[in-house]
């Protein structure tokens, strides 16, 4: 008799981390060089900045362990001394009086997200998202039981969400998230733009889950702005994996409001006792770090205007506005009607790996890519002759 296997699992797989899967083994494969810039395999599938956790965190880290610190479980939401500076953050970037007790302290923002979706949803509850969207989005919504509502979005609206396309929906959601920056464009919503989704939001009785985690990687014109400026009853997510370069640590933030404190400190507790000590140890110390931080994100800006400047000639002139994160969105149907066909032949041909947009949007995504410029400012500068070589051949 087969046994039952539970309707969570049907989940859609993120297919970016088989992306990395797949350039692990082409670059075991790769013969010393094998291409005239004397590279191997240009990483650009993955949201994981190169420049690696910053010194003084991973210092403050080996301090703790030399110590002889026990490390062992902290309280669900956190290390009080961490809330309190991630408090701090709040009110020294935005202005915002944020009280620690409303700050939870999660395992990255992975771990954030499942908790504020219990917390907040149901079952069979519906919630908005722009399309094309971050996968997990979706994915961990489904496998919860909850119903993924996509909005069709497209370069007129710089791909997020209008206050217009939300007054047509009926019959309403139960949530709506919004990313700014956003994953895979890398397009951010204006101040005023958040301001009157939150607004919305609030009318309509529609909790707002406002992804924050691409926060202090910003290049345009276009303001950050968090939502906690706006909304008491939103649902802040955020991160040290992006800015602060600690994707390994696995350590990220809720920002809660009153109603949720204590039902998702209680889901906290059951699913995941608390973040890791020695994460959260080397998270305070990286607030420290304001001038490396910056520093890669210098290091980002001339990747991203040096792939700007270059992808065009090599046939990638199709490219959302990028004002934030680390990505590219290229729209390459002039190139491909499949864009996970093409990327494995880019990564066989070229050597580059890159995500296919059907990742972030099942359908339309078939004649996307997205590229990530948080690797080697070496191999970004690289990448576009290598690709304008690769498609003349």
């Amino acid at each position: 008799m087969a046994l039952k296997v539970g309707r969570g699992a049907a989940a859609p797989p993120f297919l970016v981390m088989d992306v990395i899967a797949a350039a692990n083994a082409r670059a075991a494969a790769l013969p010393a060089g094998a291409y005239p810039d004397a590279l191997g395999v240009i990483r650009m599938e993955v949201g994981q900045p190169g420049t690696g956790a910053p010194r003084g965190a991973a210092e403050a880290a080996i301090r703790a362990l030399q110590a002889g610190a026990p490390m062992g479980y902290t309280e669900a939401f956190g290390l009080a001394s961490l809330r309190a500076r991630i408090a701090g953050h709040y009110a020294a970037k935005y202005g915002v009086t944020v009280p620690a007790a409303r700050i939870a302290v999660t395992v990255g923002a992975s771990g954030a997200f499942p908790l504020a979706f219990l917390a907040a949803f149901d079952a069979g509850d519906r919630v908005a998202m722009a399309a094309p969207f971050y996968p997990p989005y979706a994915n961990i919504l489904t496998a919860l039981g909850m119903v993924p509502q996509l909005l069709p979005c497209d370069a007129s609206t710089r791909f997020q969400p209008t206050l217009a396309m939300l007054e047509k929906l009926d019959p309403l959601p139960a949530g709506l998230i919004v990313a700014s920056p956003c994953n895979p464009a890398g397009t951010m919503l204006a101040p005023e733009e958040l301001r009157a989704i939150a607004a919305w939001c609030e009318r309509n009785g529609v909790r707002l889950v406002s992804d924050e985690i691409y926060h202090g990687l910003s290049y345009g014109s276009v303001a950050e702005s968090t939502a906690a400026c706006f909304s008491d009853s939103t649902i802040v997510v955020n991160s040290f994996s992006k800015y602060f370069s600690m994707t390994g640590w696995r350590i990220g933030w809720l920002l809660l409001p009153e109603d949720l404190v204590r039902p998702v400190e209680c889901l906290a507790q059951n699913l995941f006792i608390s973040a890791p000590h020695v994460a959260q140890v080397a998270a305070e110390a990286a607030f420290d770090c304001t001038e490396e931080l910056e520093a890669n994100k210098a290091r980002y800006a001339r990747s991203r205007a040096a792939l700007l400047a270059g992808l065009p000639a090599a046939g990638f002139d199709r490219i959302a506005q990028a004002d934030g994160a680390f990505y590219l969105w290229c729209d390459i149907g002039h190139l491909t009607n499949d864009s996970l066909d093409f990327c494995a032949r880019m990564l066989e041909g070229a050597g580059i790996a890159a995500t296919p947009g059907v990742d972030f949007e099942r359908d339309r995504g078939a004649r996307f890519l997205r590229f990530s410029y948080c690797g080697s400012e070496t191999d970004m500068v690289a990448a576009p002759a290598r690709l304008k070589g690769w498609l003349g051949r």
